[in-house]
């Protein structure tokens, strides 16, 4: 067998191309910062003590922190007299903030109501078409409230309110891991085995949905009862994930937010949460 012919001694290995020089983290060129990162004008260094006048104003009731921000865009908020330009503006208090021309009252102790939500009235303010909202239904002697997460038109039960738009807001982030149940009459054909692959979540028209633990609670024919507990909450999520598998969901009633219950209240009526209640709840959720 013919030998591959052997390099001549003198013959040198091809040179290897040289690394190019490291860079030394002291020497590299600095950024330039991109326009929507840059920093916030009237932003400042935060301080001891100091909140972000969009979180503060959340705590004190007078709205969601996205709704406070959407105010402040339209120069709603002041502060001493001066248009307030951004929502990362840095406060110790509320003293000189006003909004729409009214001084901010100091934030109140967080209270925390039960509601149940009927059927056929919006989770809405105001409603510009004159449908019923749960304000219409509301006694007129509460606080200004604000619904924790909603129930759309024709979903009925537990409605949690509240006046700090801060814990409006972690309750209702999918990261705090706050259950809600729910209960649905819908008519159509499922297996118990089909809603324990919930489990795992599911994908519908491009929207993922997290774990579901669904159970088919009793059946009349090929109407059912089913239980869904969930943490996401999306926007009618039951419902899409029902008629996903082909049932129609002639009703729905939540019945449980984290360790709060429905009960046997009835429709329309409202309940305080005792207030060592509330502390003892809001010390478990997550950070």
């Amino acid at each position: 067998m013919a030998q591959p012919p052997k390099r001549p001694s003198s013959a040198k290995p091809p040179a290897r191309p040289a690394k190019p020089p490291r860079l030394r983290w002291d020497s590299k060129p600095a950024r330039k910062p991109r326009p929507d990162t840059a920093p916030s004008k009237g932003a400042l260094e935060r301080k001891d003590g100091e909140e972000r006048i969009a979180k503060l104003l959340a705590r004190a009731g007078v709205a969601s922190r996205r709704e406070i921000e959407r105010m402040i865009a339209d120069g709603r908020v002041t502060l001493n007299g001066e248009t307030v330009e951004t929502p990362a503006t840095l406060l110790k208090s509320l003293h000189g903030v006003s909004v729409d021309g009214q001084p901010v009252k100091q934030p109140e102790p967080t209270k925390l109501y039960l509601f149940h939500k009927p059927a056929n009235c919006l989770t809405a303010e105001r409603d510009f078409s004159g449908r019923k909202t749960i304000y219409d239904i509301l006694p007129k002697d509460l606080p200004r409230l604000m619904p924790i997460g909603r129930l759309d038109l024709n979903t009925e039960g537990l409605l949690l309110l509240t006046n700090d738009g801060e814990f409006k807001r972690q309750m209702e982030l999918p990261s705090t891991g706050v259950e809600r149940t729910y209960r649905a009459r819908a008519f159509g054909d499922i297996s118990q085995a089909q809603l324990e692959e919930l489990i795992h979540g599911i994908e519908i028209e491009g929207v993922r949905y997290g774990k579901i633990d669904a159970n088919l609670e009793r059946r009349t024919g090929r109407n059912g009862w089913l239980e869904m507990t969930l943490t996401e909450g999306k926007n009618r999520e039951v419902r899409r994930v029902l008629e996903h598998f082909g049932l129609e969901v002639s009703r729905l009633i939540r019945t449980r937010y984290g360790p709060f219950v429905l009960g046997d209240m009835a429709p329309g009526e409202v309940g305080e949460v005792r207030r060592v209640d509330l502390i003892e709840f809001r010390n478990t959720l997550k950070a």
